[in-house]
């Protein structure tokens, strides 16, 4: 299989993806809506629609002067989504890579330059600002995407394939999904995992990238970042199969905030190394030692200097080989909250803990319980 992002390229074959982890307390940038949401029915999809449409843009990027490309052009497109009456504008840090100038076009027909604030390699986010009159402004409201529950319907609104303004509708597939960042490791060997992703089955597909999966309250519960497929068409781009994957809200909640003040946001960081989920099955959970009942987050590599090493976290010792070993400490709670995967220990650590922070660790260490006190870093 391969994943995708789901943006634009005019000219260009779709990239490879995956996706990253955030932190605290939710950040106020909720706009406040005039009244409460209602809770809006299949047959009022359209009613969704017309409300929220207007706060959903496409965004145009231009190439610098002496490029391959002719910089009067653009050559990559992708959606973002009004978060405020200030301009300030949620879209995916891919969307906007290597532009020198961002066009953002609005469904009422205004066209407006974008001021690039910062961008976030972690959680493939990026914050614009334009310069328009706030009345012309339709803030979409953000919701909450830890409520979210796999079966909710949703729809997403986008400019796949630069079909401005396209709507579809889906259900959330699944929650906790785990994928690369779009951040290397400080060795270059690797990518950070993010974590905490939406998955979803509406249609998703380039030109999608950045803009908003919303709830029947038209309430926004993911940024559209990436779609998973083995099917691409004739000009390259990654096709849509069903497998969508979506930023949740409640990371664009404390990311943004810092996009706009800083420029970027610091991610809070352990310095292990985890099996995968998709590698946790019984023939590991056997050549581990461990009993069948066995659930957690098994760490192979523990960084050295790192808040985990420093705290006497112990790793299997496998950083890049391939053969799974014992001896690596299998954690099975944070904060005395269960983990039962790599993706649970990532979600925690994204939604409830910031850099500084003291939590403790529950691991699983030669058959016996121990509780190990870490405190926080700054991801390197």
């Amino acid at each position: 299989m391969t994943a995708a992002l789901a943006c634009a390229l005019p000219s260009a074959p779709a990239l490879p993806t995956t996706l990253p982890p955030p932190a605290p307390t939710l950040a106020p940038i909720q706009p406040a809506p005039p009244a409460a949401a209602p809770d809006l029915g299949l047959t009022d999809l359209a009613d969704l629609y017309e409300r929220v449409h207007p706060g959903v843009v496409t965004i145009w990027i231009y190439p610098a002067e002496g490029g391959p490309h002719d910089a009067d052009l653009p050559f990559g497109q992708g959606s973002g989504f009004v978060i405020d009456t200030e301009g300030h504008i949620v879209t995916n840090q891919h969307v906007v890579e290597g532009a020198a100038a961002i066009e953002v076009d609005f469904p009422h027909g205004r066209k407006a330059w974008a001021e690039l604030l910062g961008t976030d390699l972690d959680s493939d986010l990026a914050m614009l600002r334009v310069d328009v009159p706030p009345e012309e402004l339709t803030p979409l409201i953000l919701g909450d995407s830890d409520a979210v529950r796999v079966g909710d319907l949703v729809v997403a609104i986008g400019n796949p394939f630069g079909l401005t303004g396209t709507m579809t509708l889906g259900v959330v597939s699944a929650i906790g999904r785990t994928l690369d960042s779009q951040r290397e490791t400080p060795d270059r060997d690797g990518f950070y995992t993010a974590g905490d992703i939406l998955q979803t089955d509406a249609a998703l597909n380039p030109g999608n990238s950045g803009g908003p999966l919303l709830n029947l309250r038209g309430e926004v519960i993911g940024v559209n970042r990436a779609i998973r497929t083995e099917a691409f068409t004739v000009s390259g781009d990654a096709a849509n199969s069903g497998v969508g994957f979506a930023i949740p809200v409640n990371i664009v909640r404390r990311v943004a905030p810092a996009l706009i003040e800083f420029g970027s946001y610091d991610y809070p960081y352990l310095g292990v190394t985890s099996l995968s989920d998709d590698n946790w099955n019984l023939r590991t959970v056997e050549a581990l030692g461990l009993p069948p009942t066995a659930a957690g987050a098994y760490v192979t590599c523990v960084t050295p200097g790192g808040p985990a090493a420093r705290a006497g976290v112990r790793g299997a010792g496998r950083c890049n080989g391939s053969t799974i070993q014992p001896g690596g400490d299998l954690i099975i709670a944070i904060d005395g909250v269960a983990v039962r995967s790599f993706s649970d220990l990532l979600s925690y650590l994204l939604n409830h803990t910031q850099v500084g922070q003291r939590v403790v660790l529950t691991v699983l260490r030669e058959g016996e319980a121990t509780e190990i006190p870490v405190t926080i870093g700054s991801r390197p």
